[in-house]
């Protein structure tokens, strides 16, 4: 993240040299053998985004996904934070969400993901309020996610700690560079021998998680914090001077390959970002609109003390649930709606996408439009392309993920 551009920065997308990503952000796996790029991990990704030069000046979305999350074979995850009242909320939760969540799945191994889910939406809410608080910025986002988890006929994770692969995660010290500091935070940092302290109390402390995640991945504790820390706080505490606190977690090997009797698709969502599967030709909405037009948040609103006018909280946010907006937070909250769901052979296409689209498509039409489509890049492409046709006064940002991929023809 720059602090001087005024566009939200997304991780530029790049292609491995190969099939392993190692749960690098935005990463697709190269075509290695013939086969299409992302066929072995059973799903491909397309993103297409726009700024709408014709009706926004800045871009304030931010999207993300990682192939064979959690270093297991055919995991996945993906995302779009819808920014509003500036870039930096979704730009944060670009680049951290999946680490945060990554270690709430570390955390409690054996919880249902739908609450894990949940605890990452409260967790990254309180982040982004430490983060408004050394900034001095109160910008917020509505926000999707989506955790593709591999499992066994009972619902279990094939992997270890909820889904995560035994030796592939691990703690390290120094992992952010100078920039990547510099990113959280333009605060001014202590002094240097206050610096060196904290680098020595950070060793100390990784060095325990690191003990811990050992014991955790070995079965030998199912429940184990990972740390002492108050909940809530980051793993190694390295999150930058004066801002806040991110997990530093890294896939260090391979995707492991795990025998699988069933997809899982997990999402969570606040504002009005939204999920859809396309099920045999119909669409499936996974997430649910948090609107000032919807009655029951309204009545939650003016019993926590606030009121909605013309369709906006307090007269100013059209959203009644976001990450971020500290300044709004008892009223505008980031407790997600969560959905589960196995996939079938008739599950197609997953679209993730801001209101820039669906405020001008209706979930069928999305549906209709990529139909026939075996190509999620040309997918994704077509639906920015229709609501820039029909006038979307938005920035957009559309991802669409094939679930069925095909393999490429000789």
């Amino acid at each position: 993240m720059t602090a001087g551009e005024p566009d939200a920065q997304t991780r530029e997308e790049t292609q491995a040299d190969g099939i392993e990503t190692f749960g690098r952000v935005n990463q697709h796996p190269s075509d290695t053998e013939g086969d299409g790029v992302g066929v072995g991990s059973g799903f491909k990704v397309g993103v297409s985004v726009d700024r709408n030069k014709k009706c926004r000046r800045t871009m304030e979305d931010a999207h993300s996904f990682i192939y064979d999350f959690g270093g297991i074979r055919g995991q996945g995850f993906f995302s779009v934070f819808d920014g509003h009242a500036g870039k930096h909320a979704a730009e944060w939760c670009g680049e951290h969400f999946h680490e945060h969540l990554l270690t709430t799945l570390l955390h409690s191994p054996s919880a249902p993901v739908p609450d894990l889910l949940n605890s990452t939406f409260h967790t990254v809410d309180a982040k982004l309020s430490e983060l408004s608080a050394s900034q001095n910025q109160h910008s917020g986002c509505t926000a999707v996610v989506a955790f593709l988890r591999l499992e066994d006929n009972q619902g279990r994770a094939v992997g270890e700690a909820s889904g995560v692969g035994r030796g592939a995660v691990r703690i390290t010290e120094n992992d952010r560079s100078p920039q990547g500091d510099k990113e959280v935070s333009t605060a001014e940092g202590p002094k240097e021998e206050e610096e060196q302290s904290a680098a020595a109390n950070d060793a100390s402390r990784a060095s325990d998680v690191k003990s811990r995640i050992r014991d955790l991945l070995s079965g030998s504790s199912r429940s184990t914090d990972l740390t002492d820390e108050p909940k809530g706080a980051g793993v190694t505490g390295t999150g930058g001077r004066g801002g806040v606190a991110t997990p530093n977690v890294e896939i260090t090997g391979p995707a492991e390959v795990k025998q699988a009797a069933k997809r899982t698709l997990y999402v969570g969502n606040v504002g009005d970002a939204r999920a859809v599967l396309a099920r045999g030709g119909r669409p499936v909405r996974l997430s649910y609109d948090h609107k000032g037009s919807d009655a029951k948040e309204v009545k939650r609103i003016t019993d926590a003390g606030g009121f909605v006018l013309n369709n906006r909280v307090n007269g100013v946010l059209a959203v009644t649930r976001a990450l971020g907006d500290s300044s709004m937070k008892e009223f505008v909250v980031g407790a997600p709606y969560t959905t589960e769901t196995t996939l079938g052979p008739e599950d197609d296409f997953l679209i993730v996408a801001c209101d820039g689209l669906w405020d001008v498509c209706t979930d069928q039409e999305a549906v209709d439009l990529i139909k026939g489509c075996t190509d999620p890049q040309e997918a994704s492409q077509k639906l920015l392309d229709h609501a820039l046709s029909n006038f979307s006064t938005d920035n957009l940002s559309v991802l669409v993920v094939s679930l069925q991929p095909q393999p490429r023809k000789p």
